[in-house]
């Protein structure tokens, strides 16, 4: 049985400022704001939402299922998913445009400024859910407006069980739209930030929520871990100590994967919460979404 994980696949360049944003950008001066970061390193790297998450639902030994869309320069990606063992006929192969691109600059306090240009991700809606698939699950993440929206009705109509993650796409949503969405979610991922702005826009509170007839919501907070929202009561899982800070790019997608990968066996929300908090750890201390080893150990620890 799969996971299937709606979202983008994308081009991630990331560089490095060996500074703080907070010292170069005057408050005072925003409404002019013209700056420039000196960054001496650049690395290309694998990413995108689907992707990040797939690879860490993939290393823990869950089977993901990819959909999303590449552009005319996305053959290196396909050809990275299919080593990995997973079926791509859900990935949209866009010929006239490029593969979605993120351009991302990380300061010394670990702040990002991100440039993403959507590309193909626009059209991730040309694929639609399929019901012969084995489909038990599956995480509506980061994706163009009217995929986000296909999909949930889709996933919805099949009475398969979704995670809504709108991560940076929430602000495309309305208070109506949203209220719509969630409607049809089993759970809501978000991050702290994110979690007050769908709040604000729907006229509700995380304890109402949570509440209804969802059956969680997480809400991360970094280093801190995060919160596990059920039936109106929160529960704070702590987060787990890196070894080292490298790249904070891809940690909530690292907890997205390992949270389905919980969510597949059956675990508690908590337990879920709990794995995720480790993979996360793991992978910001290596640079890139889809670089961080996950082992048996990862599993075994509690």
């Amino acid at each position: 049985m799969s996971v299937l994980i709606c979202g983008s696949l994308a081009f991630d360049t990331i560089a490095d400022f060996p500074g703080r944003f907070a010292q170069q950008i005057l408050p005072d001066q925003v409404h002019i704001l013209n700056v420039s970061f000196l960054v001496p390193t650049l690395r290309r790297e694998f990413g995108g939402c689907a992707g990040n998450i797939a690879y860490t639902l993939h290393r823990l030994g869950g089977t993901p299922l990819v959909k999303a869309a590449l552009g005319s320069d996305g053959q290196d990606y396909l050809g990275r998913l299919r080593g990995w063992g997973l079926d791509t006929s859900l990935v949209h192969v866009a010929p006239d445009s490029y593969t979605a691109q993120a351009i991302i600059i990380t300061d010394t306090d670990n702040n990002q400024i991100t440039a993403f240009h959507p590309g193909a991700m626009q059209l991730a809606h040309a694929t639609s859910v399929p019901a012969g698939k084995g489909i038990e699950l599956a995480i509506i993440a980061p994706d163009g407006r009217d995929a986000m929206l296909q999909n949930a009705r889709q996933l919805h109509e099949l009475k398969i069980p979704f995670v809504f993650d709108p991560g940076q796409q929430l602000p495309m949503f309305d208070g109506d739209t949203l209220r719509h969405l969630v409607g049809q979610a089993t759970w809501v991922a978000l991050n702290d930030y994110e979690a007050k702005m769908l709040c604000d826009r729907m006229g509700t509170t995380l304890q109402a929520l949570s509440d209804s007839h969802l059956r969680g919501v997480v809400v991360t907070l970094g280093a801190q871990g995060c919160e596990v929202w059920q039936r109106g009561l929160r529960t704070v899982v702590p987060g787990v100590a890196a070894v080292r800070v490298v790249d904070p790019t891809g940690c909530g997608d690292a907890l997205r994967g390992a949270l389905l990968y919980g969510l597949q066996r059956g675990w508690s929300l908590e337990r879920c919460a709990a794995l995720g908090n480790r993979a996360g750890a793991l992978k910001i201390a290596h640079r890139g979404g889809q670089n961080h080893p996950l082992g048996p150990e990862l599993l075994a620890s509690r």
